[in-house]
């Protein structure tokens, strides 16, 4: 058992449970250091005889190089929400019209239908059954109408 447990070995372990980390405390932080354990891995794998002090600096080192340089790269090009993407649901409803399929009453809850679906609305002045309605606004499953003119 002790000849599995070889410093390159811990190191790639070390790294292995950085990254399992980043999982579960997510940030794009500990994965560059768990990068960064993994090159030392490598390092001792080439340069057996690297002091422990020199294993140290070069995980310090090639962390936070990683950190520093890949880091916002990385975060914009894997977690980065695009507003229009964010924005095209709301647009989908926004500005469209809708049928009452329930008498409205300013401020009630009634339904309206859009898409061939039933939707809970609420509108801001009477509508009466049948009568289009413009959909202003959307919380949620709810739509906020008015009556289209």
């Amino acid at each position: 058992m002790k000849e599995l447990l070889t410093t390159p070995v811990i190191w790639f372990l070390v790294g292995l449970v950085l990254l399992l980390l980043e999982l579960v405390l997510p940030g794009l932080i500990i994965v560059f250091f768990g990068i960064g354990a993994w090159i030392v891995a490598i390092a001792v794998l080439i340069f057996p005889g690297l002091s422990l002090t020199a294993q140290f600096w070069i995980f310090g080192i090639a962390s936070v190089l990683g950190l520093i340089l890949l880091r916002k790269f990385l975060k914009d090009r894997f977690f980065k929400q695009d507003d229009k993407k964010e924005g095209s649901l709301d647009d989908e409803f926004i500005g469209k019209k809708a049928t009452a399929e329930t008498d409205l009453v300013a401020g009630k809850p009634g339904k309206v239908s859009f898409k061939g679906t039933q939707w809970s609305a609420i509108s801001d002045c009477d509508v009466e059954k049948g009568q289009f309605v413009k959909i202003v606004d959307k919380e949620s499953i709810t739509l906020k109408v008015t009556a289209d003119k």
